[in-house]
């Protein structure tokens, strides 16, 4: 999957010149977050890590990718709505995963109070690696798939502008043509703007559940505008504001400072480190809420670990989609080997497969934001650890992905520009809202892709080890 710029990659004069100019750029174009020295703080920021050069990636894995997302949307909806599927799927994890255990403890609890809520609105973004297989051919394998706050469609929106800069500079003005405009924000704004239309109150806002700690503000930011230019006013509010100053009143409408909230669009709440007991308050008091939740609690279980396994079972998707055969073969054909570790035979043989052959296989915990995945020697030592007690139900097990890596630059702030061996990870946005029964829209809503050296095993941008990129087709 060489891109056709493995020429200047050693041309090192150039290089450096290309690398000045495409820093400069991304503050241009708004490529952006705040210091990890000052990260509540915009009076200094400084540009998001990316790749000097997109890097290449398979036209058809990438065609592939965009249609199968709107099966993908219609999947999370369908589990969300599923309380039988979840109970049984997740029982084993909530007695021994104490975070999923309470987000489960709220789902069940809003469900027998009744849902007040009837407009849903998903935003999500299924990642992929590209497999090459024995005989070297790349396929598309899907990672997990991010229910609760998926970041970067924002900052992403502005990186191909970047790298079109780029291969200009290198005299590379055809290619720079080909890349793809992607907009995510303005598509995850869509879905929001929907949501907020249907909730049918045009003095209500948007509510941004937002961190405590907040440098990738801009990337919120980018998605923000694009419900202000549709003058949709929107708030940002912690945990700790809707614990201190939300409300519902008797119809169970959501207020906080006074202002009804039509939707709460969640960037926090997502590991167990969002939540105190004042915070797990707050969660609660929005998902008993109608205001339409991004995602409110069921659709966040949706995206668990232990859905993503008990999915890759003959004939679970064909019973949460009857009737969409070509969905359900769409689907499965992006599926790496996934396994249970649940107490019993079939557990125990996979734990003793994983422990003799670890460089085969992830061992992934229920938790979203990157670097939580075990590898290799580590995940041995886990799983030998673990393998005779409850605790190792709180994991699944999924086959290693082995993607062919190729040569590019990591642009990182400080640090020395040297060439590195990179893979990358394809995430594809989509948006849905469902009123009542009704799916009003189903969208996938651009892409974004991450690139990363191949010594780090696991990690995305936010967790420092990925970098933003553009995808070359090829």
């Amino acid at each position: 999957m060489a891109a056709p710029w493995e020429d200047v990659l050693h041309e090192e004069p150039l290089v450096r010149e290309a690398a000045l100019l495409a820093v400069d750029a991304a503050l241009l174009a708004g490529v952006l977050m705040r210091t990890e020295k000052e990260p509540d703080a915009s009076e200094v920021v400084n540009y998001a890590p990316f790749t000097l050069l997109p890097s290449a990636v398979p036209n058809a894995l990438f065609e592939q990718a965009y249609a199968v997302q709107q099966d993908f949307n219609l999947l999370v909806d369908a589990i969300s709505q599923n309380r039988e599927f979840l109970e049984r799927t997740l029982a084993s994890t909530i007695k021994v995963d104490d975070f999923t255990a309470q987000l489960f403890r709220i789902y069940t609890q809003v469900l027998e109070e009744g849902l007040a809520q009837s407009v849903f609105l998903g935003i999500n973004r299924s990642d992929y690696m590209f497999d090459c297989g024995v005989d070297g051919t790349p396929a598309l394998k899907q990672i997990e798939i991010n229910t609760i706050a998926a970041s970067f469609g924002g900052l992403t929106s502005r990186t191909p502008a970047v790298h079109r800069q780029v291969l200009k500079v290198l005299g590379k003005a055809e290619e720079a043509s080909r890349l793809l405009p992607n907009n995510p924000s303005q598509g995850l704004a869509l879905g929001i703007a929907k949501a907020w239309e249907l909730y049918g109150s045009q003095s209500a806002v948007v509510m941004f559940v937002v961190e405590e700690v907040q440098r990738n503000i801009f990337d919120q930011r980018c998605v923000e505008n694009e419900l202000w230019n549709r003058n949709i006013r929107v708030i940002r509010k912690r945990f700790r504001d809707v614990f201190e100053k939300g409300s519902l009143d008797d119809a169970r409408r959501l207020y906080i400072d006074g202002q009804e909230v039509a939707v709460v669009y969640y960037r926090e709440g997502y590991v167990p480190q969002n939540y105190d007991p004042q915070n797990w308050e707050a969660r609660l008091l929005l998902e008993r809420s109608r205001a339409a939740k991004c995602p409110d609690i069921a659709t966040q279980l949706a995206g668990t670990k232990k859905v993503q396994q008990e999915l890759a079972r003959p004939g679970t998707l064909e019973r949460l989609l009857p009737g969409r055969s070509a969905s359900v073969a769409r689907i499965r054909a992006t599926f790496a080997g996934l396994y249970s570790l649940d107490l019993g035979e079939e557990g125990d043989n996979v734990a003793a497969k994983a422990i003799a052959d670890p460089d085969c296989f992830v061992l992934k915990p229920q938790r979203e934001g990157g670097g939580n995945n075990l590898y290799g020697e580590e995940l041995r030592r886990v799983l030998e650890k673990i393998k005779d007690s409850p605790e190792r139900t709180s994991y699944i097990l999924m086959d290693k992905i082995k993607p062919q890596p190729s040569k590019n630059y990591l642009l990182r702030p400080h640090s020395p520009l040297k060439v590195s061996e990179c893979i990358s990870e394809l995430g594809i946005f989509g948006v849905y809202v469902r009123q009542g029964k009704e799916m009003v829209m189903n969208e996938s809503a651009g892409h974004l892709l991450r690139t990363k050296a191949i010594e780090h095993a696991d990690g995305g941008v936010a967790a420092g080890v990925a970098v933003l990129d553009t995808p070359y087709l090829v």
